[in-house]
């Protein structure tokens, strides 16, 4: 909003001599640092009134777990209220809005992204957390196959949209299409690079839906523990951010071999937002936490990193830099596989691997923590794969 009224009006605040107090909103990367400053005041802000909402509609959270072990461990989170996501949505739209380029068509996509899992996270979380209160035969939230049409739904949706917008047959300076890997060198220098690998359309459309249905589900299995998820995706954004800057900008990609993607690097506003309403959000939601993020963070958060991931044709860095997530996933899934091979065993004490270790007598603290700083060591190698090409 800022950096439109200041592209409409440039002419008139020029010939009122005040056209320098604007200049600013012309640089990306300050638009990106104040992103992340203002969501997270609006997360600090709001944040009381939300909890205090919430808790009148006494919408807490009551977990239970199938470890009777870990049940003890969590039964002091009973009644905590849940559905704070709607903080940190409300942070990332309010950044976005008001330092974004609103015309721009990656942050139509975003915002499109955002509101339609915050909403289909939001209801699942509203009929989970009610249930009890209105009628016993009630079902608590969406079926998981309801919850995966909507996902997938998206995903599809924002797949045909990335593929087709802005094609360029220029592809010296506009690479939307291509598959980026590490050590590859993403540029086409002389009109040659037989390397390159295009992907046409339904392959790409295939790895978007992957990308968001996995880091969407990822970021929601994650988030166990207080203040887990909320700081490892405010790293992962941190990281996402400098990638969106480096890939929006020609100069920038070309330096470092990567794809330029036209438009991109407003893209950088929304990471910004996104880390700063985690750090917001980790005000509330560390422990003890007041508040939880419930679907409406989780899915919204992991599926707002998994579009500006395919956006700008980095995919596989994200896997790198969200290991933690990747891990938190193969765990599950290594559980339940083997528990159904077995008839009945298990790999882990219980899954997601976070609670594993909670079992093994890490303290919350202490997996939250060092969760953290595994994420940070794989942000910085993520960055440095960038380099290495």
């Amino acid at each position: 909003m800022l950096y439109n009224f200041w592209d409409i009006f440039r002419d008139k605040l020029d010939s009122m001599g005040i056209d320098s107090l604007f200049m600013v909103l012309d640089q990306i990367t300050f638009r990106t640092v104040a992103s992340v400053i203002v969501s997270f005041f609006f997360v600090i802000i709001a944040g009381r009134p939300t909890i205090r909402w919430l808790l009148k509609q006494k919408i807490g959270d009551a977990p239970e777990f199938y470890n009777a072990d870990l049940n003890k461990l969590m039964m002091n989170k009973a009644n905590t209220p849940t559905m704070g996501g709607l903080l940190i949505a409300g942070g990332i739209a309010f950044s976005t809005l008001l330092l974004a380029d609103l015309t721009n068509f990656y942050i139509h996509m975003a915002l499109i992204c955002l509101l339609w899992l915050t909403v289909l996270g939001g209801v699942d979380d509203w009929l989970k957390l009610t249930a009890s209160r209105r009628s016993p035969g009630r079902r608590e939230g969406l079926y998981t196959w309801e919850k995966l049409v909507f996902q997938l739904g998206l995903a599809i949706l924002l797949g045909y949209f990335l593929f087709t917008h802005g094609h360029n047959k220029d592809e010296l300076h506009n690479l939307p299409h291509v598959l980026c890997l590490p050590f590859q060198k993403t540029w086409i220098i002389d009109g040659i690079n037989p390397s390159l690998i295009f992907l046409p359309l339904p392959i790409f459309m295939l790895i978007t839906v992957l990308v968001v249905t996995a880091t969407s589900n990822a970021v929601n299995l994650t988030d166990g523990m207080d203040g887990l998820a909320g700081g490892i995706v405010g790293v992962i954004a941190f990281a996402m951010a400098v990638l969106c800057l480096i890939a929006g900008t020609p100069e920038e990609a070309q330096r470092l071999l990567l794809p330029y993607i036209p438009g991109s690097a407003e893209l950088a506003v929304v990471a910004g937002g996104m880390a700063g309403a985690c750090i917001g959000f980790l005000w509330f939601n560390c422990a003890p936490a007041q508040v939880f993020m419930g679907d409406a963070g989780s899915l919204s958060l992991g599926g707002l990193l998994a579009y500006i991931a395919v956006a700008i044709r980095h995919e596989i860095l994200l896997a790198v830099i969200g290991g933690v997530l990747v891990i938190e996933v193969l765990s599950v899934i290594i559980q339940v596989g083997y528990f159904k091979i077995t008839k009945g065993k298990r790999v882990f004490r219980c899954a997601p691997i976070h609670h594993h270790f909670h079992l093994v007598g890490w303290t919350e603290q202490q997996v939250v923590v060092r969760f953290w700083l595994i994420t940070m060591v794989l942000a910085a190698l993520g960055l440095a794969i960038v380099k290495l090409r």
